[in-house]
């Protein structure tokens, strides 16, 4: 196999870094392991962030994702984990990383954690008619 999973999170220049954007990015294949059971977890991962200097590197970021599938993990604990990685890595002005995990013993979980860098708002939507 030609690449393995990796805690390493590569980032590249943000090309417009003067204006206030939004980078989508969803990860439908996310798993990880049940820390009481050893089964696997299944989600998906939606990632916005508003990025100041750093974006990161798609390629890194699914084996960064890819290295938590034979991880024991916490629902919780694991998206707040992802999370700080990512804002380690690129430092963004405003960062919300939502995973949304299939059903296990008929619930289902949704965990949303965020970070936004001190003193930066978000700018107001132009409303049109």
């Amino acid at each position: 196999m030609s690449t393995q999973p990796s805690k390493s999170l590569e980032t590249f220049d943000n090309p417009n870094p003067e204006k206030d954007y939004t980078i989508h990015i969803e990860m439908p294949e996310f798993t990880c392991l049940c820390p009481k059971t050893g089964q696997p977890d299944f989600a998906t991962l939606y990632l916005d962030y508003v990025p100041d200097f750093k974006c990161v590197e798609l390629k890194s970021l699914k084996l960064y994702i890819w290295s938590y599938r034979e991880e024991g993990a916490f629902h919780e604990a694991v998206t707040n984990t992802i999370l700080q990685d990512l804002v380690t890595a690129t430092q963004p002005r405003f960062m919300r990383l939502t995973a949304k995990f299939m059903v296990r013993g008929g619930i289902y979980t949704t965990v949303v954690a965020e970070h936004r860098k001190p003193g930066w708002e978000a700018p107001i939507p132009v409303q049109l008619p």
